[in-house]
């Protein structure tokens, strides 16, 4: 089921809750979840957007808040692995690019340990390896993901085509929640209300989040 504004909000697809207890959206019915999705070799979600997700948790955790994190992967497969994942919850160790990055900003302690903790339930979102492509999936993408395609002239529709043709021969793996959601890269946010409605998602450090959280928790 795909992931629609305003409609009913699909399960997190999670093969393993790593860390906190074991839950879903359908199971918080009457909070406002705030789900945070990021891959471990992705900077910018270990300087943005989980310190973020954070700062909502602690101002937010006693009015009805739930947050949740998502570890993904569309890129880096070698690195964003449940394995890694297990060595940075539990042991605060980065890999990959995060530690170059965020080395230059003194934000690392020693042992490329991340200077904070991740205080909500972590999972690993379900990977499935991705078979040949076919003309199908690349127009099922098309559809899901290019808004307008069928009005395009027939050389920006050949163009589009390629370039998803392209995209998925690259990719090794789907993650299912991100796919589901539609997301376009890490971090993202997913924001869900107390009904259980998908009400927004974000796409890196968006200034609008805390206000559209404090917006849903009012309703």
């Amino acid at each position: 089921m795909q992931a629609r504004i305003g409609n009913k909000a699909p399960n997190l697809s999670i093969s393993e809750w790593v860390q906190g207890r074991q839950t879903n959206i359908d199971k918080e019915n009457g909070n406002v979840v705030l789900v945070e999705v990021f891959q471990v070799n992705c900077p910018g979600c270990f300087t943005h957007g989980i310190p973020q997700a954070i700062d909502m948790y602690r101002k937010y955790r006693d009015s009805d808040l739930k947050v949740l994190g998502v570890a993904t992967a569309f890129e880096d497969f070698d690195k964003n692995t449940i394995e890694n994942l297990r060595l940075l919850l539990t042991t605060g160790e980065l890999i990959g690019e995060p530690v170059r990055v965020l080395g230059q900003y003194g934000h690392m302690l020693p042992g490329n340990k991340l200077s904070y903790k991740i205080p909500f339930p972590v999972g690993m979102d379900i990977l499935l390896r991705i078979g040949p492509v076919t003309r199908e999936k690349i127009s099922d993408f098309i559809e899901a993901n290019i808004p307008g395609y069928r009005s395009c002239s027939e050389k920006e529709k050949q163009s589009a085509y390629a370039q998803v043709q392209q995209y998925l021969q690259q990719k090794q793996f789907a993650a299912k929640t991100f796919e589901t959601y539609g997301l376009r890269g890490t971090p993202s946010a997913i924001l869900v209300d107390k009904k259980g409605i998908l009400r927004q998602t974000f796409f890196g450090s968006d200034g609008y989040l805390e206000s559209s959280i404090t917006q849903l928790l009012s309703e």
